[in-house]
């Protein structure tokens, strides 16, 4: 049997790093986001922001578009189905395992 701290070596770890984590969790909660808001909201630099997208693009998770509006670039995100599937997991994996931690006993 294991322990609850051992299942936590099995989380996803592309949706559990804090940075895309927050992403994934923010783009849950919206229709769709452009970037400057999500990197108001991460408090994660440009280039960060557009390192943690690129990942989560390429796993299908998010889905980008660019444009320009007025002639300036714009970059619009939003979840895929996957990437959402993926983060309710997710979000239930943290939860199950805060109930098993709870009532552990060493």
């Amino acid at each position: 049997m294991t322990t609850p701290f051992e299942e936590l070596a099995g989380l996803d770890r592309l949706i559990h790093e804090p940075a895309r984590f927050s992403i994934m969790t923010a783009l849950s909660a919206v229709k769709s986001a452009d970037y400057l808001f999500l990197q108001r909201l991460t408090g994660l630099t440009e280039g960060n922001l557009s390192s943690h997208l690129s990942k989560l693009e390429d796993s299908g998770l998010v889905r980008i578009e660019k444009r320009f509006l007025d002639k300036k670039p714009h970059t619009q995100v939003q979840i895929t189905e996957k990437g959402r599937n993926a983060i309710e997991h997710h979000w239930k994996q943290l939860e199950i395992l805060r109930k098993d931690i709870k009532v552990w006993k060493p």
